[in-house]
C-alpha cells in the first residue's frame, strides 16, 4: 500500500467534503469539550478532597453558661468532665485516628472572632464568655471522622462535635451534579458526532463509488480502500479534539489561574497540567469513535 496513493485519496475526499469535514470537526469540537469539562471537574473535586479534607479538623465544642438546657442540661462543663474529655482525646482506642489536637480556650476563641469577623459589627457585642472552648483535633485519616465524633457527641460536658468536612460536602456536590450534566450532554453531542461522521464518510464514498468499483477490480484489499476515508473522519476528529483542549486551556489560563484563583486562593483550582493530563483521554475517545464510525459506514458501502 503507497502512502501517496493513500495520502492523495484523503486530500480528494476532504475538498469534495470540506463542508461536511468541517462539519465533523464542529461537532466534535463540542461534543470533546463537554467531556473535557465533566473530566476537569472530577479531577477539581478530586483537588477539593485531597487538599481539604487532610486539613479539614473536627471542632468538639464545650458546655458554657449561655448554652441550651437541651444541649448542656448541667450548664457550663465542670472540671472534671474537661478532664474526662482530653483523657478520651488521649486513649488508645483513638490513637490510631487522631494525628494531633489542641485546646482553644474562651478568651482565644474571641481573639480569633474579632481578627476574622473584624468586618462585622456585631462581633464588639459578644464577650468571651458566650464563645465555646473547643478542641480542634486533626484527624491521621480524614475517613475516620464519623468515628471520632460519634466518640465524642454523647460526653457529657460536650455541647456539639463538627465536622468541617460536611462544610464541603454541598460544593463537592453539585461539582459532582455538573459533572454529569456535562457528562450527559457529551454522551448525546458525541452521538451526534459519530452520527455525522458516518454520513459524511458513507457520502463521500458513495461520491467516489466509481474509483472503489475499478479499485476492488483490479484485486485492492478492503483495508486499502477503507482506510483514506477512516483517516478523513480520524483527522476532522481529532482537529474538533485539539480545539476543544485549546478552549479549555484559554479558560483555565484566562478565568481560574489569572483571576478566580488569585481572589479565592484557598480553593485550589485545576490548571494547566490537569488539562493537558486529561488531553489523551478526551482524543482517544474522539479517534476511537471516529474510526469506529468511519470504519463501519464504509464497510456497510463496500458490501453493497
Amino acid at each position: 500500500m503507497r502512502i501517496s496513493f493513500v495520502l492523495r485519496e484523503l486530500w480528494e475526499g476532504i475538498r469534495g467534503n470540506l463542508s461536511m469535514v468541517l462539519s465533523i470537526v464542529l461537532v466534535s469540537f463540542v461534543s470533546l469539550s463537554f467531556v473535557a469539562v465533566a473530566a476537569l471537574l472530577q479531577v477539581q473535586v478530586g483537588n477539593l478532597k485531597n487538599y481539604w479534607y487532610d486539613k479539614a479538623q473536627i471542632a468538639i465544642y464545650l458546655c458554657n453558661d449561655f448554652e441550651s438546657e437541651l444541649v448542656c442540661e448541667a450548664g457550663a462543663i465542670t472540671q472534671s468532665q474537661q478532664i474526662a474529655v482530653a483523657a478520651q482525646l488521649k486513649s488508645t482506642a483513638l490513637a490510631p485516628y487522631i494525628d494531633t489536637y489542641y485546646f482553644e480556650s474562651q478568651e482565644e476563641a474571641y481573639q480569633r472572632l474579632l481578627e476574622e469577623s473584624s468586618e462585622l459589627s456585631a462581633a464588639q457585642y459578644l464577650n468571651p464568655e458566650q464563645l465555646n472552648a473547643t478542641y480542634w483535633v486533626s484527624l491521621a485519616d480524614p475517613e475516620s471522622a464519623e468515628l471520632v465524633v460519634e466518640a465524642f457527641e454523647s460526653q457529657p460536658g460536650v455541647a456539639s462535635v463538627a465536622d468541617q468536612r460536611s462544610y464541603f460536602d454541598p460544593i463537592i456536590g453539585l461539582l459532582n451534579g455538573a459533572s454529569v450534566a456535562a457528562g450527559s450532554i457529551a454522551a448525546v453531542m458525541l452521538f451526534s458526532a459519530a452520527l455525522l461522521t458516518a454520513t459524511t464518510i458513507r457520502l463521500s464514498a458513495f461520491a467516489r463509488r466509481k474509483e472503489i468499483a475499478i479499485m476492488r477490480l483490479v484485486g485492492a484489499s478492503s483495508a486499502s480502500i477503507q482506510l483514506p476515508f477512516i483517516l478523513e473522519g480520524l483527522l476532522a476528529a481529532l482537529a474538533g479534539g485539539g480545539l476543544a483542549i485549546g478552549l479549555n486551556v484559554f479558560l483555565v489560563e484566562n478565568y481560574l489561574t489569572d483571576s478566580l484563583a488569585l481572589e479565592l486562593a484557598f480553593a485550589n483550582f485545576v490548571t494547566t497540567a490537569d488539562v493537558l493530563q486529561v488531553a489523551p483521554f478526551v482524543l482517544s475517545l474522539g479517534a476511537i469513535l471516529a474510526v469506529l464510525a468511519s470504519g463501519i459506514s464504509t464497510f456497510r458501502h463496500l458490501r453493497t
